[in-house]
């Protein structure tokens, strides 16, 4: 501890970056050991469109596109270090070495080797620590969210997100991607941070009755029509989760936040990133296997670009004054 009291977070996250560095070639150079079982052989095309090859990288464009997340989480830091002590605006959380930014600064550094050990190992344990990373990401703005509106502790909302992610990675291992239970974490996040972000920007007790339903048109947006969930709620039984955000959200936020122009530039630069991962993938006609430039590693730098923008969005959050948290019915 004494060590680390001593280092900022950006350095510690530098040596972090540097060790890992290390094991990944040291452990590359041993041999990556056998793929998993999803994965193509050396030589053949793999799931993500680009070619297998021998060595530290299995698909080196998609493994190197992920420095973008490297690259956003350090910046990230950088300007957390530059804030001035004590002129943090008041009620911002991002604003300086403030636990839940340094959170999400780490969570999004943590994108890059994840994913970087997926694509350039194709093992196992590469795809486990992929999914941890986007979890560990994804669950961070809508438990932040909850926080707010359900009036948590500081501490509350930390072991809350300690406890998911912990169990969300021994599900993965033990039991495949959905845990078992049909659940894509990953993706029901999503949703549950737009609805608990509408939450916060138009809360009312109405709006947390009728919250739940803007999950149906995330979902739809990612292409799981209403008619097709109503077909099949056994299969998709998650959506009853599109109301926890309603149920915890007692109150308004006492804060207000400008989504011009980060919030949007985040949302837009995820959804193109998102419509080219769908054509990143080998069994896609535009797939050019030995092409430098790849969709999937496009994906990732693009959702690089929305993790800064949803950075930035969230930096500009000010308490409300006295007059605008009472016509929203918050006490004065």
């Amino acid at each position: 501890m004494f060590w680390v009291s001593r280092r900022s977070p950006t350095t510690i996250a530098v040596y972090a970056l540097a060790g890992f560095t290390i094991l990944y070639v040291t452990i590359g150079l041993i041999g990556w050991g056998p793929p998993a079982a999803n994965e193509s052989p050396i030589g053949e095309i793999s799931r993500w469109c680009e070619r297998v090859r021998a060595g530290l990288l299995r698909e080196p464009v998609n493994t190197l596109g992920n420095l973008g997340f490297i690259v956003a989480g350090l910046a990230m830091f950088r300007v957390l270090a530059r804030d001035r002590v004590g002129a943090a605006p008041m009620g911002n959380r991002f604003f300086g070495h403030q636990p839940v930014a340094l959170l999400y600064a780490s969570a999004a550094v943590f994108l890059g080797p994840g994913s970087m050990v997926m694509h350039g190992t194709h093992t196992f344990f590469g795809a486990w620590i992929d999914n941890v990373s986007m979890v560990a990401y994804i669950l961070i703005p809508w438990l932040f969210n909850l926080s707010i509106l359900g009036r948590w502790r500081q501490s509350t909302l930390f072991r809350t997100y300690g406890a998911l992610l912990g169990l969300y990675a021994f599900g993965y291992w033990f039991f495949g991607n959905d845990l078992g239970i049909g659940l894509d974490l990953f993706g029901v996040s999503i949703g549950l941070w737009t609805i608990s972000e509408v939450l916060y920007r138009f809360w009312s007790p109405a709006a947390r009755l009728w919250s739940g339903l803007v999950g149906f048109v995330v979902a739809a947006i990612f292409g799981i029509m209403p008619g097709e969930i109503f077909a099949d709620l056994g299969e998709y039984w998650w959506v009853v989760l599109f109301w926890v955000p309603g149920v915890i959200a007692t109150g308004p936020a006492p804060g207000r936040r400008r989504y011009t122009p980060w919030f949007w530039a985040g949302c837009a630069s995820f959804i193109v990133a998102y419509a080219i991962w769908l054509t990143g993938t080998d069994e896609h006609e535009w797939c050019r296997p030995d092409s430098l430039i790849q969709a999937h590693a496009i994906w990732h730098l693009l959702s690089a670009v929305a993790t800064w923008c949803f950075f930035k969005f969230l930096r500009t959050e000010r308490q409300r004054r006295p007059s605008e948290r009472s016509r929203q019915g918050a006490p004065a």
